[in-house]
């Protein structure tokens, strides 16, 4: 029987990627959890609610990867054929306030985890997810490939290139069977209130004004590329078997401007959209106007996204206003 480990199982990604795993293979699962928020363990249960047969697939540890993987948790997970490694802090302000627990949880546990798979007998393929901010500002036009050069601007994305280098490092070093996927912004059902999708959605119900990224002349809104985590986690899944050791592969959604992809949320909910234009960068270093990857690497592999940006903008917004409490959480 074929096993996958799958760290950071209750986050926005882990658990939609759990969620694809268990529909699409017969594999049994692993989550690796910490269990940081009350959110998280609501969105492994709403996950598991009504699908007893998945019960015997699955088991959850508890572990905080700042910490060494120690002998008693390395008995739980047990041995494993595969491994997303997904758990990571992602909020650039928070990454601002305080970079230090960035660089434990991103850097150090990803070395944790590291040292940890490579004691693996059977591993097949180790995924390390990462994200498109470690190439920094893409200028207008310009699409990142995977060898672009590495210019994290924030705390955050520093610590993922960390995690990408040491990744790769451990690849070369032992020759471990690692691979890098570099994702767009993730949108989704269940996702913390202060990622941009519910933000917007709350501001919308309260009828109270919305600020948004632009650049200094208060003109342009920022940039970004949207991406759905089920499209993400079938990369993922796509990956695991087609993926050359040691290589990077961009995943990438659709590119809309913020005010664009704000005022479509308003328009699905029904509601007018009251906001204003904010030059974030000049007055909080470490934003960046846009974000670009381009994906013609995996495409040309033969992946094909399972569903498109406008089916899954108006999916997700439309599930997460009949349970209004995921705006809460």
């Amino acid at each position: 029987m074929t096993t996958i480990l799958i760290t950071g199982a209750a986050g926005l990604f882990g658990h939609h990627c759990l969620e694809h795993v268990l529909k699409n293979t017969d594999w049994d699962v692993v989550g690796l959890v910490r269990l940081a928020r009350i959110g998280t363990s609501r969105r492994i249960n709403e996950v598991m609610d009504g699908h007893q047969e998945w019960d015997s697939r699955v088991r959850f540890v508890w572990h905080d990867l700042r910490s060494p993987v120690n002998g008693y948790t390395a008995e739980q997970i047990g041995e494993v054929d595969y491994v997303i490694h997904a758990a990571a802090s992602t909020h650039v302000d928070e990454s601002i306030k305080r970079p230090s627990d960035f660089v434990m949880d991103n850097v150090v546990g990803t070395a944790n985890l590291l040292d940890w798979a490579r004691t693996l007998r059977g591993l097949r393929r180790l995924q390390y997810f990462s994200t498109d901010e470690v190439t920094g500002p893409a200028p207008a036009g310009v699409h990142f490939d995977e060898h672009a050069e590495l210019n994290p601007t924030n705390p955050y994305s520093a610590s993922k290139a960390g995690a990408e280098a040491l990744t790769m490092a451990y690849g070369n070093t032992y020759g471990m069977p690692v691979f890098v996927t570099r994702t767009m912004n993730l949108i989704g059902e269940r996702a913390s209130k202060e990622k941009f999708l519910p933000l917007v959605m709350n501001k919308v119900l309260a009828g109270e004004e919305l600020l948004i990224h632009s650049d200094p002349t208060g003109t342009q809104p920022g940039t970004r590329h949207y991406l759905h985590c089920r499209n993400a986690a079938a990369a993922s899944l796509f990956l695991l078997h087609q993926a050359e050791q040691r290589q990077i592969y961009n995943v990438v959604g659709k590119e809309i401007d913020n005010l664009s992809f704000a005022r479509r949320i308003a328009d699905i909910m029904g509601k007018p959209l009251h906001y204003r234009l904010v030059d974030f960068h000049s007055s909080r270093p470490g934003h960046d106007l846009a974000y670009a990857l381009d994906d013609t690497k995996i495409r040309k592999m033969g992946f094909e996204y399972p569903v498109g940006f406008e089916e899954s903008l108006e999916r997700t917004v439309r599930w997460t206003l009949a349970r209004p409490y995921w705006l809460n959480l």
